[in-house]
């Protein structure tokens, strides 16, 4: 029986899309033992509930059914404290693989001290020489419309295990449980008394040159079917601004604070339309098989961070802009200061 161990400690977005190797090495090693280390936050994606403030030597109870620990790692606070007893509980265990999916030195520390026959990571991490194996991990330019164009970041997670199993594209999976059907459902039949259609919209971006613009998700709220109930969704940070969209389209109702990110994920997979940012729930859609709208604003789909199923639609400026992308991640403000790769997308584009 195989042991693997999977680290993944970077955005909500990147959480969800490590699943996609998750499913892949349960299709090939069906009884394998695969644990999972996430930062603090993420967890909730996996069923996991976290246990002290500052744990990390102790793997989280969780609801995922391919794997047997998830480990977070506390990055907020004692950092390098924490860093040093997660690598101490990993190494009660050897492991037939250590898959480091990051090209940072704390997940390359992480590869290296814990016990490991093959370590296997990205050669951009500073560590990769003393990986037993290193791979590869290229972003196009976004400037240019020639090859690599079609590369998801999943397949670039696949690189990594492409040895142990084969050149195919895995997908993304997320496993609601109980609570959370049940939360959502609750949702539903409280603001629609479970009849009729709905869509989801989430507003909010962590980069702010990735968001569509808080004034043309009022307009694309307003440009909806009057018979649609629109859910704004996100994270209870994103409340101040999903009540703002919320109050300024005359419709609409908030529930940034009302669930769980499990929960979330069930009231989209059920809904006519999800409509996103460049960003984490765009995933979290697609490992729901969700529909979805992504409307990309200083970022490009090459980058290779699109959706992954044939119900994804992406929407972005038509305009030939000499300054997009501006970067992988996007800014606080844009460089030029005109906005144009956003303010330029119209709302019948996003609605249709």
């Amino acid at each position: 029986m195989k042991r693997f161990l999977i680290i993944q400690t970077a955005f909500l977005g990147d959480a969800v899309l490590v699943t996609s190797i998750v499913e892949k090495l349960h299709t090939f090693y069906p009884d394998a033992e695969i644990d999972l280390v996430v930062r603090m936050g993420n967890e909730g994606l996996f069923g996991a509930m976290t246990t002290g403030a500052d744990r990390t030597d102790i793997p989280r109870p969780h609801a995922h059914p391919f794997l047997r620990h998830v480990f977070v790692w506390n990055k907020r606070r004692n950092k390098n404290k924490n860093l040093f007893a997660l690598i101490g509980a990993l190494c009660k265990t050897e492991y037939d693989h250590i898959i480091n999916c990051q090209r940072f030195f704390s997940t390359g520390l992480m590869t290296v001290l814990a016990r490991g026959k093959e370590k296997i990571g990205y050669g951009k991490n500073p560590l990769s020489f003393l990986f037993t194996r290193s791979v590869k991990h290229e972003i196009p330019s976004g400037h240019s419309k020639e090859s690599g164009n079609d590369v998801h970041e999943v397949d670039r997670l696949n690189a990594l295990i492409e040895h142990l199993t084969d050149a195919s594209r895995p997908l993304p999976r997320l496993y609601p449980d109980q609570d959370a059907q049940d939360d959502a459902e609750r949702i539903l039949y409280q603001f629609t008394e479970g009849k009729g259609r709905y869509v989801c919209i989430a507003p909010a971006s962590v980069w702010s040159t990735k968001q569509w613009p808080e004034t043309k998700w009022v307009e694309l709220i307003k440009a909806l079917p009057a018979e649609l109930h629109v859910f704004l969704v996100g994270a209870p940070s994103d409340r101040a601004l999903c009540m703002r969209i919320v109050r300024a389209a005359g419709r609409g109702k908030d529930i940034s604070e009302d669930l769980t990110l499990m929960s979330s994920a069930v009231l989209m997979q059920g809904a006519a339309m999800n409509y996103v940012n460049d960003s984490a729930p765009l995933h979290i859609a697609s490992a729901m098989n969700a529909p979805v709208t992504v409307v990309f604003c200083s970022t490009v789909p090459s980058f290779g961070f699109g959706p992954l199923r044939a119900n994804g639609r992406v929407v972005e400026t038509t305009e030939n802009l000499d300054c997009r992308p501006c970067g992988l991640h996007g800014h606080k403000e844009c460089p030029k200061g005109h906005f144009r790769c956003a303010l330029g997308i119209e709302v019948q584009a996003v609605h249709s």
